[in-house]
């Protein structure tokens, strides 16, 4: 279960961990990791002998490792990460190692009933491990996993020729194909990417280039009719198996719906996400060049900026859409040096098309309250990070902070910060903030 549906929304302030001492105590302290509900915060830590290991609310593992690295608590606040010792790694939870071992392991991922998923190397095969099972067949080379919905299947973009460096011929011909529960779609491509499973797991979509110039999607190994200058990555409409992509046609960027576009046409089109209801898509669009915003349902925002607009965020209620969007004070041109300059970049949030007043040195995603009314979100200035609600940026800044996280009721956040080196759990009413 995960730890955050039994969250302690009642006590104000916990003082879980004095980083301060970590850092007297152990030569080195890497990257934070704080667990979902706050409760646990944990680093990689360099012991006196030079070796690594994890360290949870001040207690250090005993075993220790020459690597240690993808530190992440599962949603049930289990730690895991992926440890390397004498020439093996694996997989390692709480303080309890899987019993197989591999050349590499890399993408680990937790299926939805808290199961773990790795891409793994072992001699000269790739492939994919869920909970040490790993498939049955290895492939010559294996990028990417992808987990369905109910965590019942994995997929990965497989090479299944072992071909020598510069052989373009044998290249042209195809190599690349996506395995599924490690089984193979009947047609191989010259290259495969960003692939997705349907909503009830039954059906996988993938970007796939035909040809040194042709591209086009495949659902479940059969591609569409059409081919394309180029595509990007495809996604189901909720609750069908209509797939959905940006494609480049010679009028320009569109999105298509199984190979027909169901949009006017852009500049640039990509990152189309579906509302909750499944009833919305909205989509990044450049009306023109360099210029760049939201589309709702192919309608762009009149508002547009300059130099970044990142994947839309719908409100729960499937009626808003946010942004993080960005723009520099001064127009960049090639001679410039503006990246020098500082506080050049300025970041916001854009909600319905309309940017917040205040921008920021960095933002990061916008988060909607229970009840799609509130968009708030972790801010960064000069130095210190802030908690920014609807425009304005909180009260309190902290030496570190975590996105924060609304209670069921949207009416208290919960804040994982760091501050005069302490890390503290803390609720506080949004009225606080």
């Amino acid at each position: 279960m995960s730890a955050l549906a039994s969250c302690d929304w009642d006590t104000k302030e916990k003082l879980v961990a004095n980083i301060n001492d970590w850092k007297k105590k152990f030569p080195e302290v890497r990257e934070l990791v704080p667990s979902d509900d706050g409760e646990k915060i944990a680093t990689v830590v360099q012991t006196e002998d030079k070796r690594f290991t994890t360290c949870v609310n001040g207690e250090a593992w005993n075993e220790t490792f020459e690597r240690v690295w993808s530190l992440k608590f599962k949603p049930d606040n289990q730690l895991v990460s992926l440890v390397f010792r004498d020439f093996e790694w694996t997989v390692a939870v709480d303080h309890e190692m899987w019993e197989e071992k591999f050349d590499f392991i890399w993408n680990m991922q937790f299926t939805p009933d808290g199961g773990i998923a790795v891409n793994v190397k072992k001699g000269d095969d790739y492939g994919v491990s869920v909970n040490e099972k790993t498939w049955e067949n290895g492939f010559v080379e294996a990028r990417d996993l992808v987990l369905s919905p109910d965590g019942t299947k994995t997929a990965s973009a497989v090479a299944i020729k072992r071909i020598k460096e510069g052989d373009i011929v044998s290249f042209q011909k195809g190599i690349w194909t996506v395995a599924v529960e490690g089984v193979t779609w009947d047609k191989i491509f010259i290259n495969v990417w960003h692939f997705t499973f349907s909503s009830d797991s039954q059906h996988l979509a993938a970007e796939v280039r035909l040809n040194l110039y042709d591209y086009t999607i495949a659902v479940d190994g059969k591609t569409w009719g059409e081919m394309f200058g180029c595509v990007w990555e495809p996604v189901f409409k909720p609750g069908s198996t209509d797939v959905v992509a940006p494609i480049k046609t010679p009028q320009g960027w569109t999105l298509a719906m199984n190979g027909k576009p169901m949009w006017g046409y852009f500049a640039q089109v990509w990152s189309q996400k579906y509302s909750p209801d499944g009833k919305r898509i909205a989509a990044i669009v450049a009306p023109e060049y360099g210029k760049w915003t939201i589309a709702v349902d192919g309608s762009p925002w009149a508002r547009t900026f300059s130099d970044t607009v990142l994947p839309p965020v719908f409100s729960p209620d499937s009626k808003r859409v946010a942004a993080v969007v960005k723009e520099s004070r001064y127009p960049f041109h090639m001679e410039s040096a503006l990246h020098n300059i500082p506080g050049n970049n300025r970041w916001t949030i854009a909600v319905d098309g309309t940017p917040w007043a205040e921008d920021f040195d960095m933002v990061w995603n916008p988060i909607f309250s229970p009840g799609s009314d509130k968009v708030i979100t972790k801010v960064e200035k000069n130095g210190r990070y802030f908690i920014a609600i609807d425009g304005r940026i909180g009260r309190q800044g902290f030496e570190a902070l975590w996105n924060p996280v609304f209670s069921p009721d949207g009416e208290k956040l919960l804040i994982r910060c760091v501050e005069g080196g302490k890390y503290y759990r803390r609720i506080v009413p949004l009225g606080e903030i």
